[in-house]
Protein backbone atom coordinates (compact mmCIF):
# COMPACT_ATOMS: atom_id res chain seq x y z
CA UNK A 1 0.00 0.00 0.00
CA UNK A 2 1.57 3.86 -0.90
CA UNK A 3 2.68 5.90 1.92
CA UNK A 4 0.66 9.13 1.40
CA UNK A 5 3.06 11.44 -0.16
CA UNK A 6 3.62 14.91 1.64
CA UNK A 7 4.09 18.69 0.17
CA UNK A 8 7.86 18.79 0.74
CA UNK A 9 10.72 16.08 0.36
CA UNK A 10 12.87 16.29 3.25
CA UNK A 11 16.89 15.08 3.13
CA UNK A 12 15.85 11.72 5.27
CA UNK A 13 12.79 10.87 2.84
CA UNK A 14 14.95 11.22 0.17
CA UNK A 15 17.51 8.80 1.91
CA UNK A 16 15.05 6.75 3.35
CA UNK A 17 13.29 5.67 -0.60
CA UNK A 18 16.87 4.75 -1.72
CA UNK A 19 16.92 2.17 1.25
CA UNK A 20 14.15 0.97 0.06
CA UNK A 21 15.05 0.66 -2.96
CA UNK A 22 18.27 -1.12 -2.46
CA UNK A 23 20.83 1.24 -3.87
CA UNK A 24 21.92 3.10 -0.82
CA UNK A 25 24.67 1.47 0.74
CA UNK A 26 27.49 2.79 3.10
CA UNK A 27 30.07 2.98 1.42
CA UNK A 28 31.03 6.83 1.93
CA UNK A 29 29.18 9.65 0.42
CA UNK A 30 30.83 9.10 -3.49
CA UNK A 31 28.60 5.58 -3.14
CA UNK A 32 26.02 7.72 -1.97
CA UNK A 33 25.45 10.33 -4.60
CA UNK A 34 26.17 7.70 -6.83
CA UNK A 35 22.85 5.52 -5.68
CA UNK A 36 20.86 8.90 -5.47
CA UNK A 37 22.10 9.78 -9.28
CA UNK A 38 21.02 6.43 -10.57
CA UNK A 39 17.03 7.43 -9.54
CA UNK A 40 17.85 11.24 -11.87
CA UNK A 41 16.68 11.61 -14.94
CA UNK A 42 13.47 12.09 -16.43
CA UNK A 43 12.65 15.53 -14.76
CA UNK A 44 16.49 16.91 -15.10
CA UNK A 45 16.22 15.76 -19.02
CA UNK A 46 12.56 17.35 -19.54
CA UNK A 47 12.95 20.41 -17.76
CA UNK A 48 16.48 21.03 -19.79
CA UNK A 49 14.67 20.53 -22.87
CA UNK A 50 12.70 22.94 -22.41
CA UNK A 51 15.99 25.39 -22.39
CA UNK A 52 15.92 24.22 -26.51
CA UNK A 53 16.55 26.16 -29.43
CA UNK A 54 13.27 28.04 -29.55
CA UNK A 55 13.73 29.00 -25.59
CA UNK A 56 17.39 30.30 -26.30
CA UNK A 57 15.68 32.37 -29.04
CA UNK A 58 12.57 33.10 -26.93
CA UNK A 59 14.94 34.38 -24.00
CA UNK A 60 17.67 35.95 -26.18
CA UNK A 61 14.78 38.27 -27.11
CA UNK A 62 13.48 39.06 -24.17
CA UNK A 63 16.83 40.14 -23.10
CA UNK A 64 17.85 42.49 -26.10
CA UNK A 65 14.21 43.76 -26.40
CA UNK A 66 13.11 44.31 -22.63
CA UNK A 67 16.78 44.20 -20.71
CA UNK A 68 16.13 43.06 -17.16
CA UNK A 69 11.99 43.69 -17.02
CA UNK A 70 11.03 40.31 -17.77
CA UNK A 71 13.68 38.31 -14.65
CA UNK A 72 10.40 38.82 -12.11
CA UNK A 73 8.58 36.35 -14.66
CA UNK A 74 11.08 33.83 -14.78
CA UNK A 75 10.95 33.58 -10.90
CA UNK A 76 7.02 32.59 -10.99
CA UNK A 77 7.76 30.43 -13.71
CA UNK A 78 10.43 28.61 -11.68
CA UNK A 79 7.56 27.81 -9.27
CA UNK A 80 5.39 26.97 -11.78
CA UNK A 81 7.17 24.39 -13.61
CA UNK A 82 8.30 22.94 -10.60
CA UNK A 83 4.75 22.18 -9.21
CA UNK A 84 3.75 21.00 -12.91
CA UNK A 85 6.63 18.66 -13.85
CA UNK A 86 6.06 17.41 -9.67
CA UNK A 87 2.11 16.41 -10.67
CA UNK A 88 2.96 14.63 -13.75
CA UNK A 89 6.03 12.55 -12.48
CA UNK A 90 3.60 11.69 -9.01
CA UNK A 91 1.40 10.63 -11.73
CA UNK A 92 3.90 8.17 -13.60
CA UNK A 93 4.87 6.87 -10.07
CA UNK A 94 1.65 6.19 -8.91
CA UNK A 95 -0.11 5.17 -11.71
CA UNK A 96 2.90 3.87 -13.95
CA UNK A 97 1.15 5.46 -16.63
CA UNK A 98 2.13 8.03 -18.91
CA UNK A 99 -0.56 11.49 -19.70
CA UNK A 100 -2.49 10.71 -22.59
CA UNK A 101 -2.75 6.67 -21.37
CA UNK A 102 -4.85 8.62 -18.44
CA UNK A 103 -6.49 10.60 -20.68
CA UNK A 104 -7.99 8.36 -22.59
CA UNK A 105 -8.37 5.92 -19.60
CA UNK A 106 -10.76 8.67 -17.53
CA UNK A 107 -11.64 11.69 -19.48
CA UNK A 108 -13.42 10.24 -22.78
CA UNK A 109 -12.28 10.35 -26.37
CA UNK A 110 -13.72 13.64 -27.27
CA UNK A 111 -11.27 15.56 -24.75
CA UNK A 112 -8.14 13.34 -25.73
CA UNK A 113 -8.36 13.67 -29.47
CA UNK A 114 -8.53 17.36 -28.19
CA UNK A 115 -5.16 16.81 -26.45
CA UNK A 116 -3.63 14.56 -28.75
CA UNK A 117 -4.45 17.25 -31.73
CA UNK A 118 -2.91 20.09 -29.29
CA UNK A 119 0.10 18.62 -28.82
CA UNK A 120 0.57 17.22 -32.52
CA UNK A 121 0.35 20.61 -33.68
CA UNK A 122 2.54 21.80 -30.83
CA UNK A 123 4.97 19.58 -31.05
CA UNK A 124 5.13 19.21 -35.14
CA UNK A 125 5.93 22.89 -35.42
CA UNK A 126 8.65 22.50 -32.66
CA UNK A 127 10.31 19.87 -33.95
CA UNK A 128 11.01 21.67 -37.17
CA UNK A 129 12.27 24.10 -34.97
CA UNK A 130 14.91 21.66 -33.56
CA UNK A 131 16.22 20.93 -36.64
CA UNK A 132 16.34 24.54 -38.00
CA UNK A 133 18.15 24.97 -34.83
CA UNK A 134 20.82 22.35 -35.33
CA UNK A 135 21.13 24.16 -39.25
CA UNK A 136 21.65 27.51 -37.21
CA UNK A 137 24.53 25.84 -35.16
CA UNK A 138 25.63 24.67 -38.01
CA UNK A 139 26.03 27.71 -40.20
CA UNK A 140 27.68 29.35 -37.05
CA UNK A 141 30.21 26.76 -37.65
CA UNK A 142 30.72 27.67 -41.36
CA UNK A 143 28.92 24.66 -42.38
CA UNK A 144 25.40 24.68 -44.89
CA UNK A 145 22.65 22.94 -43.14
CA UNK A 146 22.35 20.20 -45.50
CA UNK A 147 26.12 18.86 -44.00
CA UNK A 148 24.69 18.95 -40.61
CA UNK A 149 20.69 18.47 -40.15
CA UNK A 150 20.74 14.74 -41.92
CA UNK A 151 23.63 13.19 -39.70
CA UNK A 152 22.02 14.86 -36.94
CA UNK A 153 18.33 12.86 -37.75
CA UNK A 154 20.29 9.97 -38.19
CA UNK A 155 21.92 9.93 -35.09
CA UNK A 156 19.19 11.13 -32.73
CA UNK A 157 16.55 8.48 -34.68
CA UNK A 158 19.73 6.07 -34.09
CA UNK A 159 20.13 6.90 -30.18
CA UNK A 160 16.81 6.02 -29.54
CA UNK A 161 15.47 3.26 -32.01
CA UNK A 162 18.57 1.02 -31.08
CA UNK A 163 19.24 1.81 -27.42
CA UNK A 164 18.12 0.98 -24.36
CA UNK A 165 16.71 3.37 -21.53
CA UNK A 166 19.51 3.85 -19.44
CA UNK A 167 21.27 4.15 -22.20
CA UNK A 168 19.28 6.99 -24.29
CA UNK A 169 18.83 8.36 -20.77
CA UNK A 170 22.28 8.67 -20.30
CA UNK A 171 23.16 9.99 -23.44
CA UNK A 172 20.14 13.05 -23.14
CA UNK A 173 21.63 13.47 -19.61
CA UNK A 174 25.03 14.24 -20.90
CA UNK A 175 23.83 16.86 -23.37
CA UNK A 176 22.44 19.00 -20.76
CA UNK A 177 26.05 19.80 -19.39
CA UNK A 178 26.13 22.70 -22.78
CA UNK A 179 23.96 24.92 -20.72
CA UNK A 180 26.59 25.92 -18.36
CA UNK A 181 27.84 27.93 -21.07
CA UNK A 182 25.59 30.35 -20.41
CA UNK A 183 25.69 31.43 -16.30
CA UNK A 184 29.19 31.80 -17.12
CA UNK A 185 28.96 34.14 -20.27
CA UNK A 186 25.87 35.91 -17.90
CA UNK A 187 28.99 36.78 -14.91
CA UNK A 188 31.55 37.50 -17.56
CA UNK A 189 29.13 40.26 -19.15
CA UNK A 190 29.24 42.28 -16.25
CA UNK A 191 25.82 42.96 -15.49
CA UNK A 192 24.66 45.67 -12.62
CA UNK A 193 23.69 42.74 -10.39
CA UNK A 194 21.69 45.38 -7.87
CA UNK A 195 19.74 46.30 -11.13
CA UNK A 196 19.06 42.24 -11.89
CA UNK A 197 18.17 42.39 -8.17
CA UNK A 198 15.78 45.07 -8.16
CA UNK A 199 13.85 44.38 -11.47
CA UNK A 200 13.31 40.54 -10.61
CA UNK A 201 11.74 41.87 -7.48
CA UNK A 202 9.78 44.51 -8.46
CA UNK A 203 7.21 43.64 -11.45
CA UNK A 204 7.17 46.27 -14.25
CA UNK A 205 4.17 45.21 -16.53
CA UNK A 206 3.95 46.77 -19.89
CA UNK A 207 0.40 47.20 -21.55
CA UNK A 208 1.32 46.64 -25.60
CA UNK A 209 1.21 43.65 -27.69
CA UNK A 210 4.89 43.19 -28.44
CA UNK A 211 4.81 42.50 -24.66
CA UNK A 212 2.31 40.28 -23.78
CA UNK A 213 2.96 38.07 -27.43
CA UNK A 214 6.69 37.47 -25.71
CA UNK A 215 5.20 36.69 -22.40
CA UNK A 216 3.16 33.97 -23.97
CA UNK A 217 6.29 32.64 -25.39
CA UNK A 218 8.06 32.88 -22.51
CA UNK A 219 5.38 30.86 -20.53
CA UNK A 220 5.24 28.28 -23.62
CA UNK A 221 8.79 27.80 -23.57
CA UNK A 222 9.36 27.55 -20.27
CA UNK A 223 6.23 25.22 -19.53
CA UNK A 224 6.41 23.22 -22.79
CA UNK A 225 3.43 20.79 -23.24
CA UNK A 226 5.90 17.87 -24.39
CA UNK A 227 7.92 18.31 -21.70
CA UNK A 228 5.43 16.95 -18.83
CA UNK A 229 4.38 14.55 -21.24
CA UNK A 230 7.87 13.24 -21.36
CA UNK A 231 8.64 13.32 -17.73
CA UNK A 232 5.52 11.29 -17.09
CA UNK A 233 5.81 8.78 -19.49
CA UNK A 234 9.30 8.27 -18.88
CA UNK A 235 8.96 8.40 -15.14
CA UNK A 236 6.48 5.31 -15.60
CA UNK A 237 8.85 4.00 -18.37
CA UNK A 238 11.75 3.79 -15.78
CA UNK A 239 9.50 2.06 -13.59
CA UNK A 240 9.76 4.35 -10.91
CA UNK A 241 7.26 3.47 -8.00
CA UNK A 242 5.94 5.49 -4.65
CA UNK A 243 8.70 3.79 -2.91
CA UNK A 244 11.30 6.32 -4.58
CA UNK A 245 8.92 8.94 -5.20
CA UNK A 246 10.86 10.78 -2.69
CA UNK A 247 14.19 11.30 -4.94
CA UNK A 248 11.97 11.69 -8.13
CA UNK A 249 10.42 14.52 -6.26
CA UNK A 250 13.35 16.64 -4.90
CA UNK A 251 14.36 16.09 -8.64
CA UNK A 252 11.34 17.31 -10.15
CA UNK A 253 11.86 20.77 -8.01
CA UNK A 254 15.65 20.34 -8.46
CA UNK A 255 15.36 20.42 -12.11
CA UNK A 256 13.24 23.18 -12.72
CA UNK A 257 15.09 25.28 -10.63
CA UNK A 258 18.39 24.49 -12.46
CA UNK A 259 16.71 24.93 -15.57
CA UNK A 260 15.24 28.03 -15.09
CA UNK A 261 18.20 29.41 -13.99
CA UNK A 262 20.01 28.70 -17.33
CA UNK A 263 17.04 30.44 -18.67
CA UNK A 264 17.69 33.55 -16.86
CA UNK A 265 21.22 33.89 -17.28
CA UNK A 266 20.35 33.83 -20.99
CA UNK A 267 17.97 36.80 -20.41
CA UNK A 268 20.97 38.05 -18.17
CA UNK A 269 23.30 38.12 -20.97
CA UNK A 270 22.00 39.06 -23.81
CA UNK A 271 20.73 42.59 -21.69
CA UNK A 272 23.85 43.21 -20.59
CA UNK A 273 25.53 42.81 -24.63
CA UNK A 274 22.81 42.91 -27.12
CA UNK A 275 20.01 45.53 -25.04
CA UNK A 276 22.53 47.62 -23.35
CA UNK A 277 24.46 48.72 -27.19
CA UNK A 278 20.98 49.21 -28.40
CA UNK A 279 20.74 45.61 -30.48
CA UNK A 280 16.60 45.20 -29.67
CA UNK A 281 15.83 42.65 -32.22
CA UNK A 282 17.18 39.47 -32.74
CA UNK A 283 17.00 38.27 -36.61
CA UNK A 284 19.84 35.42 -36.64
CA UNK A 285 21.44 32.90 -34.94
CA UNK A 286 24.63 35.31 -35.11
CA UNK A 287 22.72 38.27 -33.16
CA UNK A 288 22.45 36.21 -30.45
CA UNK A 289 25.50 34.85 -29.89
CA UNK A 290 26.88 38.19 -29.61
CA UNK A 291 25.26 37.88 -25.96
CA UNK A 292 28.77 35.35 -25.33
CA UNK A 293 31.37 37.79 -26.59
CA UNK A 294 32.90 38.57 -22.83
CA UNK A 295 33.20 35.11 -22.42
CA UNK A 296 35.03 34.07 -25.81
CA UNK A 297 35.52 36.99 -27.67
CA UNK A 298 35.81 36.71 -31.22
CA UNK A 299 35.14 32.62 -30.87
CA UNK A 300 31.42 33.54 -29.25
CA UNK A 301 29.96 32.39 -32.54
CA UNK A 302 31.60 28.98 -31.99
CA UNK A 303 30.65 28.83 -28.14
CA UNK A 304 26.98 29.58 -29.04
CA UNK A 305 27.12 27.48 -31.76
CA UNK A 306 28.14 24.25 -29.46
CA UNK A 307 25.12 25.56 -26.89
CA UNK A 308 22.91 26.30 -29.82
CA UNK A 309 23.55 22.38 -30.99
CA UNK A 310 23.35 20.47 -27.58
CA UNK A 311 19.69 22.29 -26.46
CA UNK A 312 19.02 21.56 -30.17
CA UNK A 313 20.01 18.03 -30.47
CA UNK A 314 18.51 17.32 -26.60
CA UNK A 315 14.84 18.41 -27.82
CA UNK A 316 14.98 16.28 -30.82
CA UNK A 317 15.50 13.65 -29.77
CA UNK A 318 12.92 14.42 -26.45
CA UNK A 319 10.29 15.92 -28.92
CA UNK A 320 9.24 12.84 -31.16
CA UNK A 321 9.80 10.73 -28.64
CA UNK A 322 7.56 12.47 -26.33
CA UNK A 323 4.52 12.70 -29.50
CA UNK A 324 5.04 9.26 -30.09
CA UNK A 325 4.50 8.27 -26.50
CA UNK A 326 1.37 10.72 -26.22
CA UNK A 327 -0.44 9.27 -29.46
CA UNK A 328 0.51 5.69 -28.81
CA UNK A 329 -1.28 6.19 -25.07
CA UNK A 330 -3.91 7.60 -26.48
CA UNK A 331 -4.66 5.09 -28.87
CA UNK A 332 -3.89 2.45 -27.03
CA UNK A 333 -0.52 1.07 -28.67
CA UNK A 334 2.43 -1.02 -27.20
CA UNK A 335 5.38 1.84 -26.49
CA UNK A 336 8.48 2.16 -25.00
CA UNK A 337 12.64 2.85 -26.07
CA UNK A 338 13.39 -0.65 -24.86
CA UNK A 339 11.05 -2.13 -26.85
CA UNK A 340 11.84 -3.20 -31.08
CA UNK A 341 9.71 -2.46 -34.43
CA UNK A 342 7.78 -5.93 -34.06
CA UNK A 343 6.62 -4.87 -30.76
CA UNK A 344 5.67 -1.50 -30.94
CA UNK A 345 5.56 -0.51 -34.62
CA UNK A 346 3.19 2.44 -34.43
CA UNK A 347 5.21 4.04 -31.60
CA UNK A 348 8.79 3.76 -33.31
CA UNK A 349 7.38 4.43 -36.58
CA UNK A 350 5.20 7.70 -35.17
CA UNK A 351 9.22 8.76 -33.81
CA UNK A 352 11.06 8.07 -37.08
CA UNK A 353 8.29 9.79 -39.00
CA UNK A 354 8.67 12.59 -37.14
CA UNK A 355 12.06 13.18 -37.13
CA UNK A 356 12.18 12.32 -40.64
CA UNK A 357 9.53 14.83 -41.56
CA UNK A 358 10.93 17.83 -39.08
CA UNK A 359 14.34 17.66 -41.04
CA UNK A 360 13.20 17.69 -44.26
CA UNK A 361 11.53 20.66 -43.56
CA UNK A 362 14.03 22.45 -41.53
CA UNK A 363 16.18 22.08 -44.48
CA UNK A 364 13.96 24.68 -46.78
CA UNK A 365 15.61 27.71 -48.07
CA UNK A 366 14.94 30.66 -46.68
CA UNK A 367 13.27 29.49 -43.23
CA UNK A 368 12.63 32.53 -40.66
CA UNK A 369 14.41 30.82 -37.59
CA UNK A 370 13.48 33.38 -35.08
CA UNK A 371 10.39 34.07 -36.55
CA UNK A 372 9.13 30.58 -36.61
CA UNK A 373 10.88 29.80 -33.12
CA UNK A 374 8.84 32.68 -31.39
CA UNK A 375 5.53 32.19 -33.17
CA UNK A 376 6.22 27.93 -32.06
CA UNK A 377 6.50 28.87 -28.25
CA UNK A 378 3.97 31.43 -28.45
CA UNK A 379 1.43 28.65 -30.15
CA UNK A 380 2.73 26.35 -26.88
CA UNK A 381 1.47 28.91 -24.41
CA UNK A 382 -2.14 29.07 -26.10
CA UNK A 383 -2.40 25.40 -25.89
CA UNK A 384 -1.12 24.80 -22.66
CA UNK A 385 -4.08 25.43 -20.62
CA UNK A 386 -5.39 22.48 -22.21
CA UNK A 387 -2.76 20.14 -21.15
CA UNK A 388 -2.97 21.78 -17.53
CA UNK A 389 -6.44 21.27 -17.30
CA UNK A 390 -6.04 17.57 -18.16
CA UNK A 391 -3.36 17.00 -15.12
CA UNK A 392 -5.77 18.97 -13.17
CA UNK A 393 -8.62 16.58 -13.49
CA UNK A 394 -6.65 13.36 -13.19
CA UNK A 395 -4.36 14.17 -10.58
CA UNK A 396 -7.20 14.68 -8.22
CA UNK A 397 -8.82 12.07 -8.78
CA UNK A 398 -8.74 9.60 -5.93
CA UNK A 399 -9.58 6.58 -7.24
CA UNK A 400 -6.98 7.07 -9.74
CA UNK A 401 -4.47 8.01 -7.63
CA UNK A 402 -5.58 6.57 -4.32
CA UNK A 403 -3.59 8.65 -1.47
CA UNK A 404 -1.07 10.81 -3.80
CA UNK A 405 -4.00 12.88 -4.67
CA UNK A 406 -2.94 16.50 -4.48
CA UNK A 407 -2.68 18.56 -1.19
CA UNK A 408 -4.32 21.40 -0.42
CA UNK A 409 -1.29 23.78 -0.91
CA UNK A 410 -0.41 21.98 -4.12
CA UNK A 411 -3.91 22.53 -5.59
CA UNK A 412 -4.26 26.06 -4.73
CA UNK A 413 -0.91 26.67 -6.32
CA UNK A 414 -1.65 24.60 -9.29
CA UNK A 415 -5.40 25.95 -9.75
CA UNK A 416 -3.27 29.32 -10.12
CA UNK A 417 -1.05 28.62 -12.27
CA UNK A 418 -3.64 27.05 -14.66
CA UNK A 419 -5.72 30.39 -13.94
CA UNK A 420 -2.93 32.78 -14.65
CA UNK A 421 -1.61 30.77 -18.25
CA UNK A 422 -4.70 31.02 -19.25
CA UNK A 423 -5.34 34.31 -18.53
CA UNK A 424 -2.40 35.59 -20.61
CA UNK A 425 -3.34 33.13 -23.21
CA UNK A 426 -7.12 34.55 -23.81
CA UNK A 427 -5.73 38.64 -23.21
CA UNK A 428 -3.18 37.70 -26.20
CA UNK A 429 -5.96 36.41 -28.69
CA UNK A 430 -8.11 39.26 -27.06
CA UNK A 431 -5.50 42.20 -28.34
CA UNK A 432 -4.91 39.86 -31.88
CA UNK A 433 -8.71 40.47 -32.80
CA UNK A 434 -8.76 44.02 -31.39
CA UNK A 435 -5.87 45.00 -33.46
CA UNK A 436 -3.37 45.70 -30.39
Amino acid sequence: MMAEPREGTSAEEVRAALRKTGVWRTRGRLASWLALLSLVGPGLIAANAGNDAGGIATYASVGARYGYGLLWAMLLLTLALAIVQEMCARMGAATGEGLTDLVRAHLGIRWTLLVVLCLLIANGGTIVSEFAGIGAAAELFGLPPYLAIPPAAVAVWWLVVKGSYPRVERALLAMTLVFFAYPISAYLARPDWGEVARQTALPTIQLDGGYLFILVALIGTTITPYMQLYVQSSVADKGVSMAEYAVTRLESYASALFSNLVSAFIIIATAATLHASGVIDIESAADAARALEPLAGRYASGLFAVGLLGASLLAAAVLPLATAYAVAEALGFEKGVDRGFREAPVFLGLYSGLVVLGALIALVPGLPLITLLLVVQVLNGLLLPVVLVSILRLVNRRDLMGPAVNGPVTNVLAYAVTVAVSGCALAMVAGLLLGY
